[in-house]
């Protein structure tokens, strides 16, 4: 039986790798969904459903570029040849085919996704960009597949929110980052009438940090860059 532990304790015995699995469980509740909503809640902040493939469209859209500040993005992550990235929840590669040209030579892009279609139709345009420094991972909805100290960099772009167990991930994810790596999270911004999201898709910027707050990563930067999105930087703390 889980002891009745307070959400304090709880968060704070997670960090430092305590409990296991079923007191991790006991972070999250269980309410009817609201629209788009899984009625999962962790931390005061109701878990979305995940964008399936069906729409993979929307991610290759024409306007998206513009829209999202795609080049924005890539100047502040600061990217450099003989890194090894991982685009978490990568969906159809659009972000994964505009880093792997900048990591190269020596650097590839650990392009993950749990959805087996999403992967298919990432490896179809990688191939057809020429691009061999991507490699598609398969995902779980608690573990990334990613090894253990194996990228500099992690870059989830709205798909935080939509994570079933994102303690469980970003802890999955916090061990394959090599010391001192990053993980930058791109989210929709909360409140903004000039983002044309439905609210349970976007996050608050206090939000993101409470949530990264219980794991080995301390708030680098949150430049504020982008024409929808917010952009939160963070580092691996040392051991």
């Amino acid at each position: 039986m889980t002891p009745p532990w307070t959400r304090r304790r709880l968060l704070a015995a997670l960090a430092c790798g305590w409990l296991g699995p079923a007191a991790a469980q006991a972070l999250y509740t269980q309410r009817p969904p609201s629209p788009d909503g899984t009625g999962r809640w962790y931390m005061g902040r109701e878990i979305a459903g995940v964008m399936g493939w069906q729409g993979a469209a929307w991610l290759e859209r024409a306007g998206r570029a513009r829209e999202e500040g795609a080049d924005l993005l890539l100047r502040e992550l600061r990217l450099a040849p003989g890194m090894d990235v991982a685009d978490v929840g990568a969906g159809t590669g659009f972000h994964t085919r505009r880093i792997a040209p900048l990591v190269a030579p020596g650097g590839q892009v650990y392009a993950v996704d749990v959805q087996p279609q999403m992967l298919r139709l990432l490896r179809e345009q990688a191939a057809a960009a020429g691009l061999g420094n991507v490699r598609p991972v398969r995902a779980t909805e608690r573990s990334t597949g990613l090894p253990p100290a194996s990228v500099d960099l992690a870059l989830l772009v709205d798909v935080y929110h939509e994570l079933a167990f994102p303690h469980e991930v970003m802890q999955d994810l916090v061990r394959a980052l090599r010391p001192g790596g990053r993980v930058a999270l791109v989210e929709y911004r909360a409140g903004d009438p000039s983002v044309p999201i439905k609210p349970l898709h976007t996050m608050e910027l206090a939000q993101i940090h409470r949530e990264m707050a219980p794991h080995a990563l301390e708030p680098e930067r949150a430049p504020d860059v982008l024409p929808w999105q917010h952009l939160a930087v963070f580092r691996k703390r040392a051991p």
